[in-house]
This record gives C-alpha cells, sequence and structure tokens, in this order.
C-alpha cells in the first residue's frame, strides 16, 4: 500500500478558488463548486470547443442546483469562457452535484444535454419521485435492515431531509442527445471515449482523450476517498459492489501515465497505483465484515465495521446503502447467508 501511495503524484498543490479557474491541460480549465454537504465541493470541467460556428465550450458537470452555483457560473462566463457560447453539456451521471445545473445551463445557452439513457431517465425518476426513486422505497429498505431499531431517531431525522433531491435538482432538460459505449465525442481538437462504469451509478459515463491520456473519471476513480457504492430502494436484492469492481478493470488498459480529473478532491496521476488501492480497500473491508458476521447481524448492526467515525443524518443513508451493498457481496459470493430474524429484519451471518 505505502508504494501504490507513493506512486500517485498531484500536479497542482492546490484547487481552484470560487470564481477561479486551473488550466490543467492545452484548453481544459477546472473549475470547483460548492457543496453543502460534508463533502463540500465538486470538480467541474471546462473544455475549449468549436464548430463551424466558431469557438466556443463544452461543460462537463454543472453543480448543485441552486442560487449560489448559478453565481459562480456567471462568473465563469465573463472570466475564463470570455463570453463565447457554450455547445454542449456533458453529465456524467444523475446525481445532484452533477445534474442540478444542467436545466438552468440549457435554458441559458440553449447548448445540447449529452447523458447516458439510464442516467437521463434515472434524473427524471429521481426528480419526480416515480419508478422507485421516492424516499419511502429507500426507507422501507432502510428500516428492513435493522436501521430504524438501531436508531429510533432515524424517521423524525428523515423527515428533515425531504425534497433532498428536488432541492439540488430543480428540473431536468426533457432532451438529450445519447451518450453510450464506446461512443467518441469530439470536442475541440480532442476526441473523447465514452466509457460506462457501474455500482455507484446506473450507466456513469467516464470520457477518455487518447490523443493526450486524459481521463475525466467523475465519481468512479477518485484519488483518496472512496466511491460510494449503495443499494438502494428500487432494486433492493442488487449487487451493485461487484458491478463497481468488475467497471474498475475497464480502467486497466490505460496508460500509466493518464491525467485523471476526478469529481472530487483534486486532478492527479497514478490511475494504476490507485485501482490498486481501491481493490485492496474493498477486499480488506469484505474481510474484516465477512469476520465479524461469526454470529447474525444486520447491515445497521455492521455500520461500525466499515466506518469507524460519527455519521450525521445524511452520512447515514448513504453508509446504510453502503453496508448492504458489502453485505449482499458477500452474501451473492456464498461468504454470507441471508435470513429474516423474528421482527423479519434482514440478518447475514458468515457461511
Amino acid at each position: 500500500m505505502n508504494s501504490s501511495t507513493a506512486a500517485i503524484h498531484y500536479p497542482h498543490e492546490t484547487p481552484p478558488k470560487p470564481g477561479e479557474a486551473i488550466n490543467v491541460a492545452d484548453g481544459i480549465y477546472w473549475i470547483r463548486m460548492p457543496l453543502p454537504f460534508a463533502l463540500n465541493h465538486i470538480n467541474l470541467w471546462l473544455l475549449e470547443d468549436h464548430d463551424e460556428d466558431g469557438d466556443g465550450w463544452t461543460i462537463v458537470d454543472t453543480g448543485y442546483g441552486v442560487e449560489a452555483t448559478h453565481a459562480l457560473w456567471e462568473a465563469h462566463f465573463s472570466a475564463v469562457m470570455r463570453g463565447r457560447p457554450v455547445k454542449k453539456i456533458v453529465v456524467t451521471h444523475y446525481h445532484p452535484d452533477h445534474v442540478g445545473c444542467a436545466a438552468w445551463l440549457h435554458e441559458k445557452t440553449s447548448a445540447p444535454l449529452y447523458m447516458t439513457n439510464a442516467e437521463y431517465l434515472s434524473a427524471h425518476a429521481a426528480a419526480q419521485d416515480f419508478a422507485g426513486f421516492d424516499r419511502a422505497n429507500s426507507e422501507a429498505l432502510f428500516v428492513a435492515h435493522g436501521l430504524a431499531r438501531a436508531r429510533p431517531d432515524f424517521a423524525a431525522a428523515q423527515k428533515e431531509r425531504s425534497d433532498s433531491y428536488h432541492r439540488g435538482v430543480p428540473t431536468v432538460p426533457t432532451r438529450y442527445r445519447r451518450l453510450m459505449e464506446h461512443d467518441v465525442l469530439k470536442i475541440g481538437k480532442r476526441e473523447w471515449r465514452i466509457i460506462t462504469a457501474f455500482g455507484h451509478a446506473p450507466e456513469h459515463a467516464c470520457l477518455f482523450s487518447a490523443d493526450d491520456n486524459i481521463l475525466i473519471s467523475g465519481d468512479q476513480v477518485l484519488p483518496r476517498i472512496t466511491t460510494n457504492v449503495g443499494v438502494w430502494g428500487n432494486q433492493p436484492d442488487a449487487n451493485p459492489l461487484a458491478q463497481f469492481l468488475t467497471s474498475m478493470e475497464k480502467f486497466r488498459p490505460l496508460p500509466a501515465d493518464t491525467l485523471i480529473l476526478p469529481s472530487h478532491d483534486r486532478v492527479f496521476t497514478g490511475l494504476h497505483a490507485r485501482l490498486d488501492q481501491l481493490t485492496e480497500h474493498h477486499e480488506q473491508r469484505l474481510a474484516e465484515l465477512e469476520a465479524a458476521l461469526d454470529t447474525p447481524k444486520t447491515a445497521a448492526e455492521i455500520l461500525p465495521v466499515l466506518f469507524r467515525r460519527p455519521l450525521d443524518q445524511h452520512q447515514l443513508v448513504f453508509a446504510i446503502g453502503e453496508a448492504i451493498a458489502h453485505l449482499h457481496y458477500l452474501w451473492y459470493a456464498g461468504r454470507a447467508i441471508r435470513t429474516r430474524d423474528a421482527d423479519g429484519i434482514w440478518v447475514f451471518q458468515r457461511a
């Protein structure tokens, strides 16, 4: 692990401040928007673009859909973007910090939105509370995995978080251009190949430029924190961790010197070292979890094994989803048995 850590390098010591932009490669600028969570920022990318109508920009990911983000976009329009038009809006996946400002930007610039099909439809489903994306559906899942029994304050605290997706995504564009695996998106002088990844989101799009060995990795490959991989109410028996780990192998063939532009933390190099770290991390956590299942336990009861810090209500929701995902991985692999206890709560025990 130490050698892997040493192989990761950050070309820029500090990230851009609000309203600032850092040139990370020829024609590519790194900007950052605030988030109202413990993970308090998202990185966005401005790519110089041009077509028959002249020079402009492609935006990759849009930020949380609130007035503070709009104001920062206005500052970027007149500063680094120099008043040039937006040609394309690319969104990697449907989570609020990525798609939140897509409709606002689309209305302001008339630029087309590019997303994968599953992410586009998921954004609409989450925004309109259908197809099982409603909060009540996930709450029922968490109750079935012991969270209400372990945390009697859970239901009351959840009421304060109602409409959390709507707060970050007031609306979603009703037209888009579909991205698919292996599609090539021409942006300026570069061609970007689409790599789809699964587990964190339904059909997460990453963009890879073979011309310059640059990967816009979204949330799939982050330099220090681990990507959230959770089970949610509309797929209560899913195995997303297996999907996530399988998806990581898609990035192994990329060059060792690939410059990675992640959605959180800093720009970095050391892709293969980071993939090794992430694999080792999940293998270690799964082994610890398996050892803890010497007696039947719910997902809520094993939270301290996976998360050794206090969790606020926002973090708790993602943590329980991730705990279920790890238990399901062991269950599908035959390393754990899943049964219901006397209260009808799912419990897991080492096989």
